[in-house]
């Protein structure tokens, strides 16, 4: 059975929008600030790095060849850390935001000529059908809050559903056969990300996860974030 989160106005559109929106001012006058690194205490970013490094260590992955896409993307920063780790495949960011594209495409035009360009994208993944900048998928679709976002959220689907629901359905189709989908969540536990992704006639199988330091509160052992690569099934 699962459980849903309290709605919250970080589950709303409108937040999101302001809060870019806030960030584009700030970068604008100061080109080093480029926004919050959402889980930066954590360290979330640098592990979802290493999964992906120890993915092309086993040649699952190629940093020269494989097609990343960053739901969310927010500022873009996830993408801009793969190009400093020599990521130069396709990178793509995509966010329901239109002040979050800004604001990427913003940094990214004063990062140029570190790297290959990282193309950002406004896209509602749960309303609108995918670009052509979707290709045959991604070998990796990257989730850092995203899930987390949507879980906040008080719309509902046709269904009647939290939108959250559907979640599943709409990411699975980017992800090529055989790849990866990573996601990152201060939410959920590691059991309630696996019972949102993993179902019986779903195509998303458990593959491995990050470690992070772990607490013990009330006896339970613990973590404050989950980091879980799924893989999805051959078809």
């Amino acid at each position: 059975m699962r459980t849903h989160l309290d709605p919250s106005e970080l589950g709303t559109k409108q937040y999101w929008d302001d809060a870019y929106a806030r960030e584009i001012a700030n970068h604008a006058q100061d080109a080093q600030d480029e926004g919050t690194i959402w889980f930066d205490d954590s360290g979330a970013e640098e592990k979802v790095i290493e999964r992906l490094e120890a993915l092309e260590d086993e040649g699952l992955l190629s940093k020269d060849d494989s097609r990343i896409l960053d739901l969310g993307t927010g500022n873009g920063h996830m993408l801009f850390s793969l190009l400093d780790e020599d990521w130069v495949g396709e990178l793509v960011g995509v966010d329901y935001s239109d002040t979050s594209v800004k604001l990427a495409r913003q940094i990214a035009a004063g990062r140029s000529e570190e790297g290959a360009p990282v193309r950002f994208e406004e896209w509602d993944l749960l309303n609108h059908q995918p670009g052509e900048w979707l290709g045959e998928g991604f070998d990796a679709v990257l989730d850092k809050g995203t899930f987390d976002a949507i879980s906040l959220s008080s719309e509902t689907d046709a269904q009647g559903r939290r939108i959250c629901e559907s979640y599943r359905e709409h990411i699975t189709p980017l992800v090529k056969p055989g790849q990866f989908f990573i996601i990152t969540s201060c939410n959920w536990t590691k059991e309630e990300v696996m019972n949102w992704f993993v179902a019986p006639d779903g195509e998303l199988q458990f593959f491995d996860e990050a470690k992070y330091p772990t607490f013990t509160f009330g006896g339970q052992q613990g973590q404050s974030v989950c980091t879980l690569i799924f893989q999805r099934r051959l078809k």
